[in-house]
Order: C-alpha cells, then sequence, then structure tokens
C-alpha cells in the first residue's frame, strides 16, 4: 500500500551526468534517476554509483522546459499545517531549480523564464499531503478508488503541477522519452509524483458549548484560465472560467489529530466501528464555488483608475459556456448562480449578459423581479419550469449586493439569504463516518451534497467573501444543530470565541484569494471579521485599492507570465531569428517619457524646497519652475491619453485587445503635435515588431 503514496523523505544525489532520487526510508524502492543534459528518466535497483548526495528534500514539485535548459524543480523545505482527518498537509515553503546543463553564459529570456518562476513559487501559497488527496472534496474522495496512487486520483482541475508533472506521468504510463520501452508502465515512479494544490488551507482546533471538533477551511484554485485581475476574465472556449476557486468548509468530530487516522487506522474498534474515545469520526464538508461570469467579456487596462469594459454577444461564448455549465452540473449538482455586479453603471452589461446566457441555456425560463424603495431590481431569478435538459438545473439568482448594503446596511445581505434558504435545504451537504474497520480510509456515507452555490461579482472577491461566508455560517449552524451540539433558535455566533474565530478564518480565505488574483488583500474584510463595516476598514480598502491599480497596471505583466508557464499556457522556444521576447521594443522615446515625466517632477520639487540667497533675483528660478512644471505636465497628459503604451502587458500570451490597443495608441502618439514626428523617425519598424512577436509568441496549450 505504500506505493500508493509519495515518498515522505528523498535524497538527491547529483553528478555532471545525472540527478538520482531516492527514499532512505524505503531502501528495496527503485532509484529516480535524470540523466543530465537530455533529461531521459529511468529507474535503477540497487546502489548508484558516481553519485554524491547533495540534499534532502520534500519532493519533487517538477520538471520544465525553457528557453535552453530543463530544471527539476524540488520542494525544499514545507510547513506542517495540521492534521485533517489524521493526515498531515504542508504549505510549500521553498523549492530550488535543479538544472540539467551547467551554462556557461546567461540569456536574458532564460534568466527572466526563471525569475518569473521563482516569483510565482514564492508568492503562490500551495499545499500537499503525503497521504490524503486534498485536490478532492471529501464527497468526491469517498466516491474514489483508494487503492489508486494518489495523483491518480487527484482533481485535474485543481492539481496545480500537473503540467511539469507530465514527464514523470507520462514515463510512468509509458509515454515518454527514456530508457522504458513505449508502452510499458512503470508503477514504481508513482511515489516520486506529488500532487499539490494552489489555494488555501487552514485546519484549527476549536469547540462550540463544550463539544470540541476539528474545523478546516479548504481553497482550491483551478489551474485553468488561471491569471491575474485585468489579463484574465469570462471564458475561454473551452468552456474554463477565470478565478474558478471552490472553497470547502470541514467539520470533523472525534477526530484523533496523532497518528494516521483514516490512513492507517488507529483509535479503538466499537461494535465493528472505527471509534475515538468511544464516538464515531464523522466527517462534515460543505463546498461553495466561485468563477467569473461565463461569457467573452474584458476589461482594458489603458492607466484609468476605471478600465474599459468590452462585453462580446452572447452568441460566441454559447458553446463554451455549455461546456462549463455541464461540468459543473455533472459534478455538483444542481447550480444555483448568484450574481452579484451591480444592476446600473458600467458593470450593467455584464449582469445583463449573464442573464441572456441562463436564459439561452435553460428550456422555458420562468422567474420574477423583487423591488423595493431602495433599488429597481432587488433580487431577479430566472429558473426551468420543466426539467428537460441538463442546464435546466441551473437557476439564477441576481442580487443588487452594493445598492441594498450601500451606507453600511450590511444586515440587508440576509435578503439573499432568505432567498436561498429553500435551495440550500434540499441541496444539503455531505456526511459520512469512519467505515467499519476499514485501514484505507474508506467512509460510509450517511448523505451528499446535491447543489452548490456558484458566487460572482465582476472580480469574485470581495462582494463573493462576504456572501460565501455568509452561506458557510449558516450552514455551519445547521450542521451543529443536526449534531444535536446547538439547539434551535441558537447560533454558533453566541459563543464569542468561536465566533471571532469563525470571521477570522474565512477574512483569511478571502486575503488568500484576493492576493493570488488581484495582488492585495481583500476589501469589506472588516464586516468578514468583525460583523461591522468600520471607517478603519474603508481606508484599508482604500489603500488596497490603489495598491490594486499600481499593481495591475504596472506589475501583473509578469505575474501573468509566471502563471503562463508554469502552468502550460505558454511554452517557451529557443531563439527565433535572434528576436528576445522580454526586450521592451517600444521606440525609446515613449520608453523615455515615465522617466522625463518623473525627473521633471524632482526638479519642480527641488525648485520649491531650495532656498534663494536674500539678494538673489526671482525670475530665473521661477522659469526654471515653470519650465519643468510644463514638462510634467506634458509628460502626464502624454501617459494619460496614451496609457495602453505604458501598461506593463504579459508578454508571453499577450492578450488580442492589447495588441490592437497597442496600435491604435501608437497611431495616437505619431499625431502628436510635439513629438509625433519623432516616434515615426525614429521607431523604424519597432513597434509593428513589437505587436508582431505578441502574436507570433502565443502557444497555448489546451
Amino acid at each position: 500500500m505504500s506505493g500508493l503514496f509519495p515518498f515522505r523523505d528523498i535524497n538527491v544525489h547529483a553528478s555532471p551526468n545525472q540527478y538520482a532520487f531516492s527514499s532512505p526510508s524505503t531502501p528495496s524502492a527503485p532509484t529516480l534517476v535524470i540523466e543530465r543534459p537530455n533529461g531521459d528518466i529511468r529507474l535503477h535497483d540497487g546502489p548508484l554509483l558516481g553519485t554524491q548526495r547533495v540534499s534532502s528534500i520534500a519532493g519533487i514539485m517538477g520538471i520544465i522546459q525553457l528557453k535552453l535548459d530543463k530544471y527539476i524543480i524540488v520542494i525544499t523545505k514545507a510547513q506542517p499545517m495540521g492534521r485533517l482527518k489524521g493526515h498531515m498537509v504542508y504549505k510549500v515553503i521553498a523549492t530550488e531549480f535543479l538544472p540539467l546543463r551547467e551554462r556557461p553564459l546567461h540569456d536574458p529570456d532564460e534568466d527572466t523564464y526563471y525569475n518569473i518562476l521563482k516569483a510565482m513559487l514564492k508568492s503562490g501559497p500551495m499545499y500537499f499531503s503525503y497521504s490524503l488527496d486534498i485536490t478532492n472534496s471529501f464527497q468526491r474522495q469517498a466516491a474514489s478508488d483508494l487503492m489508486a496512487p494518489i495523483w491518480q486520483r487527484a482533481d485535474d482541475r485543481f492539481f496545480w503541477n500537473r503540467f511539469i508533472q507530465s514527464d514523470l506521468i507520462n514515463f510512468r504510463m509509458g509515454k515518454g522519452s527514456g530508457f522504458r520501452l513505449q508502452g510499458q508502465q512503470s508503477p514504481a515512479v508513482d511515489a516520486y509524483i506529488l500532487p499539490v494544490i494552489y489555494g488555501m488551507f487552514r485546519i484549527t482546533q476549536t469547540q462550540v458549548k463544550s463539544t470540541p471538533f476539528s474545523l478546516t477551511l479548504i481553497t482550491r484554485r483551478s489551474r485553468f484560465r488561471a491569471g491575474t485581475r485585468y489579463f484574465s476574465r469570462g471564458i475561454d472556449e473551452q468552456g474554463n472560467v477565470s478565478n474558478y476557486n471552490e472553497t470547502e468548509q470541514v467539520v470533523i468530530l472525534n477526530d484523533n489529530t496523532d497518528g494516521l487516522g483514516g490512513f492507517a487506522g488507529g483509535g479503538g474498534l466499537e461494535n465493528g466501528r472505527v471509534v475515538r474515545d468511544g464516538h464515531e469520526v464523522q466527517i462534515l464538508a460543505y463546498v461553495q464555488t466561485r468563477g467569473s461570469v461565463p461569457v467573452y467579456w474584458a476589461e482594458i487596462n489603458n492607466l484609468r483608475y476605471t478600465p474599459t469594459l468590452q462585453v462580446r454577444g452572447i452568441d460566441t461564448a454559447l458553446n463554451a459556456a455549455k461546456r462549463h455549465f455541464q461540468q459543473q452540473i455533472e459534478i455538483y449538482g444542481k447550480n444555483y448562480l448568484v450574481n452579484l455586479v451591480n444592476q446600473k453603471g458600467r458593470e450593467k452589461q455584464v449582469k445583463e449578459a449573464y442573464e441572456q446566457m441562463v436564459e439561452r441555456l435553460i428550456s422555458h425560463p420562468e422567474g420574477g423581479i423583487q423591488k423595493d424603495s431602495h433599488t429597481s431590481e432587488k433580487l431577479h431569478i430566472l429558473a426551468a419550469t420543466d426539467k428537460e435538459t441538463i442546464f435546466d438545473n441551473l437557476e439564477y439568482v441576481y442580487f443588487d449586493f452594493h445598492n441594498e448594503t450601500k451606507g453600511l446596511r450590511w444586515h440587508r445581505a440576509q435578503l439573499l439569504l432568505d432567498q436561498l434558504q429553500e435551495g440550500l435545504m434540499k441541496g444539503g451537504y455531505f456526511r459520512a463516518v469512519d467505515m467499519p474497520g476499514d485501514l484505507q480510509g474508506q467512509l460510509e456515507v450517511r448523505y451528499r451534497q446535491t447543489a452548490v452555490v456558484r458566487t460572482n461579482c465582476m472580480d469574485c472577491l470581495d462582494r463573493t467573501n462576504v456572501v460565501q461566508t455568509m452561506l458557510g455560517r449558516w450552514v455551519l449552524t445547521r450542521q451543529l444543530m443536526e449534531l444535536g451540539i446547538l439547539k434551535q433558535g441558537e447560533s454558533q455566533d453566541d459563543n464569542a470565541a468561536f465566533r471571532d474565530l469563525y470571521r477570522n478564518l474565512w477574512a483569511d480565505n478571502a486575503d488568500v484569494v484576493s492576493n493570488s488574483y488581484s495582488g492585495t488583500g481583500a476589501l469589506k474584510t472588516d464586516f468578514t471579521r468583525t460583523g461591522e463595516r468600520t471607517r478603519a476598514g474603508a481606508l484599508q480598502d482604500g489603500r488596497n485599492s490603489i495598491t490594486r491599480y499600481i499593481k495591475n497596471n504596472f506589475l501583473d505583466g509578469p505575474r501573468q507570465d509566471g502563471f503562463d508557464v508554469f502552468l502550460g499556457a505558454y511554452r517557451p522556444a529557443a531563439y527565433l531569428g535572434g528576436i528576445l521576447t522580454f526586450t521592451d521594443r517600444r521606440p525609446m522615446l515613449l520608453q523615455a517619457i515615465p522617466y522625463l515625466f518623473a525627473a521633471s517632477l524632482f526638479m519642480v520639487l527641488m525648485a520649491l524646497v531650495t532656498r534663494r540667497l536674500p539678494d538673489a533675483t526671482v525670475w530665473p528660478l521661477r522659469f526654471f519652475t515653470m519650465f519643468w512644471l510644463a514638462v510634467a505636465l506634458w509628460c502626464w497628459q502624454f501617459i494619460y491619453r496614451n496609457g495602453m503604451l505604458f501598461v506593463n502587458w504579459p508578454k508571453l500570451n499577450t492578450p488580442r485587445f492589447a495588441v490592437e490597443g497597442y496600435q491604435k495608441a501608437l497611431g495616437s502618439a505619431r499625431s502628436d503635435p510635439v513629438v509625433g514626428s519623432f516616434v515615426t523617425r525614429h521607431e523604424r519598424g519597432a513597434s509593428t515588431a513589437r505587436v508582431s512577436h505578441m502574436e507570433e509568441g502565443k502557444k497555448r496549450i489546451q
């Protein structure tokens, strides 16, 4: 059975010709050998001569090909986060790249690929377990084959390092290059394949009314269409949506946090059933999802605080939306689609596109609109009258979140909960106990969750976090009542210590999801943490909003490139005609304008703080100040008018709207009465090369 799980301890041996990986605790297992410099993989039985042990690692993250070389990414440091049903879960703290060849010279592109990957791995919250499949919810785990290797059981959506594990997986399945014949499988490799999730994991021991239990929150971020806030929106042709996350709230009663729990048994046996201190180990889990509005839409950075919004016709995205919702229904059952975008202003067209899409998908849409004195549309429901197709398992619920809760009236979010309550009751949650005497951790399922609430706002961050927290709290109260811990009319919020713990748990989750997508912590977390909207929280939201603006316009390009390389959405290639991928090929004058703007502001500041001698004339200093102030104002208006020329776009899979917008902005710059002729004169085709390179570099791997 040990071969089903990854090795917990791996020694790395290195030589000029190969890297060798072996488990000191399992000396009978074959050694995994990766040849240098070609990357061929083989298994070796017995002692391996000619190598020197260089380190011990927690696991192999995967193997990735960059422009000139392949690298083995290994986990060098992992932090224990706690035991879930007896299984320890770890957070990836540090990684290292092992190159297959020694490069005598540094290549600028290779160094950039390397650096953006290192930055992504350093900032990305990643978790793994050697003995528990944390890519799957407990409900899916209960239906999986526990005799299959853990990587084969993994949910492909949340197996974050699946692409860079391809070499090992292909070799294991007899599909890759190496010393095995094609079609000859290598099960011994299973122990070297370690699935990792990207998201959030928190586990804490707590109690309500003297009843102890473990409370866990797991958020799994999909590896499909992953990216940053403004560079990844909507849906793709395969039905994957941006910022898709599954969040599972787990309560475990009578869990033994010592030992291996469900993996290797433990505890006592009473009447043939696994028990802890005379009680069954019970698992109660509730799953929610979030994801971008499943139509083709984008917000186009142009240095304005509010980017330009584009929404394409729903007919273009109909097939993609069908793929998306078919998968969601097959996995989760009925989907309650909670839409929180504004019904007025710029967000209105996103709202209307979503509603039109749902109307096209369900057979006989029927619904109602609830209005009140505050808004023209408070709630909007769309549901099928008869179930004729799989898409009739969709029920659309619109809630005008901003209007209903403005003025710090956050209690009005209860209106949405009241509307969803019947569906929450019908959809239920997952509940199971340990199977009698089962050492593999098989669960005896009492009942399953048959519906999911899929929540979105524009970013699927701030408003979504508030609603998901509210739903999680309601379900937890119901679970504790059905367990007999709470009585009718009681709430876990009656316990101040637990209430604060629960709120902070969900607020931490909000920050993690938001940081991954937008680059900052979430907004409105003061309400999540305290139950109140405060002025201090509003000020913090202001700071986060400014930080988001800076990061989304000037720093997210390399972040998006890092995601695309790591996840296989872009595969680096060797030199193409000597072109360097990451070189800035804008005309030099355009590159210089931001520096000129900064220098002019510095000159104005120096002129204002410089002390003038009593007998000195005034006009030279005033002329100096006015000159540099005029330069600063011109630079500012030029940058503001041609903002798309100064956004830090992704350089690998550059969005088409960015290419088109760049060309348009470049045309505007050429017509500038001050520098237009210089841009045209000194450009020498550079901008065309830049744009064509954006297109030629695309290698999307679906």
